[in-house]
């Protein structure tokens, strides 16, 4: 669908359930606050299904709109969720009955009835924002977290996925009067001494692989119950290693609870991050990918994820 196409939809329909994407990000968390708040300006029903994984810096943009799974709906769209391996626990129940998609990513799996999907944007907030235009409700409240959206999902618009348009879509928001300084020093410009610590350390025994084009940055449970740290301590470690001179590929590995490694890959040029995590069962955009390894120690999952990478530069060299 075309985003006019969504905005004749979105007026046609009512009593609309909003879904998020697991481990919920600035982009998906935005778009669902900023699609709910201007439904409502339209006087429609709307809610965005609780996402318990929702970390203290973007729950308040969100808090105001939770809705629990008895919620009357009619209409479910999902923002920004490219994979049915991405629904929420309590989301499990809609896998196939999703009424609208809207995402960004090239690796989106067609789940929903209608899908209104935009592989060229930075952002699923781009598309957001050119659907409050659409459908004149392009308020601060809807503003601010497609502000949120937008420069999270682009590291404050300095990741390769950045276009004119993304810069277009971020001066429109701007315009509509949001104190995005404010934004601008919650998200990139604030850590606590634990954040930093954690930094240090994680600095302190990054690895290098394929004559140090490779980082690897683990984070194993051990570590993190040693220092005692929350999803909101580690968000955002993707682009850790490639801060380092020389750089092109950055792996984060986090461990979960059960022993799973959640990894992001963060690329340049040279490397497909969606090829590479495709053949773990992953995928996103070509800088920016993601994929889960479950029952494997670090060190085996360590070789997988190298394998899977030099395995996609082999594909396109």
């Amino acid at each position: 669908m075309t985003v006019s196409e969504v905005a004749a939809y979105l007026r046609a329909h009512d009593k609309y359930l909003i879904l998020t994407h697991r481990r919920p990000d600035g982009d998906t968390l935005g778009c669902a606050a900023a699609l709910c708040a201007m439904l409502r300006q339209m006087g429609k029903t709307a809610g965005i299904l609780y996402n318990r994984e929702t970390t203290e810096h973007f729950e308040s943009y969100v808090e105001q709109y939770w809705v629990a799974d008895d919620f009357d709906y009619e209409t479910v769209v999902s923002v920004d969720l490219a994979a049915l391996s991405l629904f929420p626990d309590n989301a499990e129940m809609f896998k196939t009955r999703v009424d609208l998609a809207i995402d960004h990513h090239p690796s989106y799996e067609g789940f929903g009835k209608e899908s209104c999907v935009h592989p060229e944007c930075a952002a699923c907030g781009e598309i957001l924002c050119e659907l409050a235009q659409e459908l004149g409700q392009l308020t601060p409240e809807v503003a601010l977290p497609l502000y949120v959206a937008v420069s999270t999902d682009t590291g404050c618009f300095v990741y390769s996925n950045v276009t004119a348009n993304t810069h277009r879509v971020a001066a429109a928001l701007m315009e509509t009067g949001i104190d995005y300084k404010a934004a601008n020093k919650l998200h990139f410009r604030t850590k606590s001494k634990k954040r930093l610590a954690l930094e240090g350390e994680l600095l302190r025994t990054m690895e290098f692989y394929d004559e140090d084009r490779v980082v690897i940055v683990a984070v194993p449970q051990s570590l993190q119950k040693s220092m005692a740290l929350s999803e909101a301590d580690m968000e955002d470690l993707a682009s850790l290693g490639g801060l380092v001179e020389g750089t092109d590929c950055a792996v984060t590995m986090k461990e979960t609870k059960d022993g799973a490694w959640k990894v992001s890959v963060r690329t340049g040029a040279r490397v497909n991050a969606t090829l590479a995590c495709s053949f773990l069962g992953g995928g996103g955009h070509r800088a920016a990918s993601g994929c889960l390894i479950e029952h494997a120690d670090y060190e085996t999952a360590r070789a997988m994820i190298l394998n899977a990478i030099a395995e996609a530069v082999a594909e396109e060299a």
